[in-house]
Order: structure tokens, then sequence, then C-alpha cells
């Protein structure tokens, strides 16, 4: 395990959380609903510039889960490209299953705003925090490596080779 992918891992999964209570902030204000019928635009001008708080606050959570979904896809294809555990491969790859599903469960809270909603929004998240948790916290079950030592291993020199004193 490169300590590399492991501080990807364990970044992405606090984005994760960080964006859930942001989403939480979000909806506590009835941010979503500054939006109104110009979704997905909301307001301001030409849909670009927030016109108050709200809608900034929408616009700053629609950008930071952005950079969290970005997070969570570069996350899962590291992990499949790398040697790592299938469980971490599958944890990860539930998270990006579930992206998309999110994704138009976050629109469907401003189109269609009520409790059933938001429940199933905040469903979604949860179960993508989730594996990224066990992602991350399967990531810790093998000694960390640094890069450096996994290009050595690979080329068959060792690094823990001193030189002799003869």
């Amino acid at each position: 395990m490169t300590t590399r992918f492991r501080q990807l891992l364990t970044a992405t999964t606090a984005l994760t959380f960080g964006l859930i209570l942001l989403g939480v902030y979000t909806g506590a204000i009835g941010a979503g609903l500054t939006c109104g019928a110009r979704w997905p635009l909301c307001d301001g001008w030409m849909g670009l510039f927030p016109a108050n708080w709200a809608s900034f606050v929408e616009w700053f959570h629609r950008l930071v889960a952005m950079i969290t979904g970005f997070a969570i896809i570069g996350s899962t294809v590291a992990a499949w490209r790398g040697d790592y555990s299938s469980r971490i491969k599958y944890a990860t790859a539930v998270a990006t299953v579930v992206l998309p599903v999110q994704i138009f469960l976050g629109a469907n809270t401003i189109v269609n705003f009520g409790a059933l909603a938001q429940v199933l929004h905040h469903t979604a998240a949860l179960a993508i925090l989730t594996a990224m948790v066990a992602a991350t916290a399967w990531s810790f079950d093998t000694p960390a490596t640094t890069a450096t030592a996994d290009t050595a291993a690979e080329s068959g020199t060792d690094t823990d080779a001193t030189p002799s004193s003869d």
C-alpha cells in the first residue's frame, strides 16, 4: 500500500464528509430553493454569479460536490490500476456507481423539494461515505510503502541494503 494512495483515500473521505456537512447546511437554509424555476442556473447574473447568500451556498455546494466527485472517481481509478486488495477496489467502485444516482437525487431535492427527496439524497450520500470510509480503513491494514520503495521493489533493487564497511 503506497502512502500516496492512502492519502488520496483519506482526503477523498474527508472531502465526502465535508460535502455532507455542507449539504446539510445547504438544505437547512433552503439554498436550493433559491433556484426556483431557473434551475440549474439559479439566480444571479446569467446564473453565474450568486445574487444572495443562499444562492452562493448552493453554488459552493455544487463546486465542492464536483471536486469530491472527481476525487471519488480518481480514487477508484487508482485503486483498480494499483495492486490493492479487492475489497478496496470494490468499495471505491460502489462509491463511484452510487455517485451518478447521488447527483440525480441532488437535483431532485431542488425540483421536488420534500422529505422523501431529502432522505433519498442523504441516504445515497451516506452510502458513498460508508464505502469511502471502508476503503480508507482497509488501506491501513497493510504497511505503507513510499513510492521510492515501490519503484525499487519493481526493479529488484534492495532499498534496505546498507553499504558494507569492509
